[in-house]
């Protein structure tokens, strides 16, 4: 199922900001303004956490049914806070195609009711957190409040200039990994674990490192998240740079980031002995090379 693309069969309300009452609003920049769209219908829930993003002088958009993708881009969010009931049976669609034309974005997933396989495929997505409700507008703000600050480490980052290694260039300001301008096509995901593997500089990192600080926190008991975008990022670099091996295995340990030319192992020799000669030793020899010779 597609997620909506055109036409606007939503309320749209935007609140103005007041000045902030605080002195900071706990990114670490004091009245910094963020803006924020709320995916929901729970006018109760919208009016308490409204009043709270006034208060640190946010702006609020409160969506009552899903917009076109593109609108969210115009938007020039800072994150999205969404109920995927609102989404309906597409959410799942809509959610991944956010995810993958917003990498910026900070998401977090506010529901009632949801299993923990929902939880993980969100997760595992591009979903920055999930919160059940009926939650305190305090935590969810706090969760937001933690999602912009790894935000803000990675635009650090992407101060940097692009990383060439290999014949990758991996530049952390489009989100992407490039082999000669050809995009690797890397998810947010992808693309935060390349840029975290490189940037050890040949170091191992631990998957629980990597998942802390990918995943934003503690990896579960027999998580096997690590491995299964590591497969996934591996099958991407060797489409885009074949002649290349990027991503090593320490098995037990981790994973390291070292680009190595793949060198072509050349099968032995193989002499097929002339037929004359099989014939004057009186044997027939099927093959010789180096090691052995087989006979019937």
């Amino acid at each position: 199922m597609q997620a909506p693309t055109s036409g606007r069969s939503h309320s749209d309300v935007e609140r103005s900001p007041r000045p902030a009452a605080v002195a900071g609003d706990g990114l670490g920049a004091p009245h910094a303004t963020v803006r924020v769209a709320v995916i929901d219908d729970d006018s109760g829930f919208l009016h308490v956490l409204g009043k709270r993003f006034e208060r640190l002088g946010w702006q609020q958009r409160v969506l009552a049914s899903p917009v076109p993708v593109d609108d969210l881009v115009a938007m020039r969010l800072g994150a999205l806070v969404v109920d995927p009931a609102i989404l309906g049976r597409a959410a799942w669609d809509y959610l991944q195609d956010v995810v993958e034309r917003m990498p910026g974005l900070a998401i977090v997933v506010c529901t009632a009711r949801s299993s923990v396989a929902q939880r993980v495929r969100g997760l595992r997505m591009g979903v920055d957190d999930w919160l059940g409700k009926p939650c305190h507008p305090e935590e969810l703000v706090a969760r937001i409040e933690a999602v912009l600050r790894r935000g803000r480490r990675a635009d650090e980052r992407h101060d940097r200039p692009a990383l060439v290694s290999g014949e990758l260039e991996i530049r952390g300001d489009q989100f992407q990994a490039f082999v000669e301008d050809r995009s690797a096509e890397l998810t947010k995901r992808e693309f935060e674990l390349i840029d975290l593997l490189a940037g050890a500089e040949g170091r191992v990192l631990e998957r629980e490192e990597i998942y802390q600080r990918v995943w934003g926190y503690a990896m579960a008991r027999g998580d096997r998240s690590v491995d299964v975008f590591v497969r996934k990022l591996r099958q991407k670099l060797e489409k885009a740079s074949p002649g290349w091996k990027y991503i090593h295995t320490h098995f037990g340990v981790g994973y390291r980031f070292a680009p190595e030319p793949v060198v072509e192992v050349a099968e032995p020799n193989r002499v097929i002995a002339p037929p004359t000669e099989r014939a004057e030793r009186g044997e027939a020899t099927v093959a010789v090379d180096d090691e052995a010779t087989a006979r019937v």
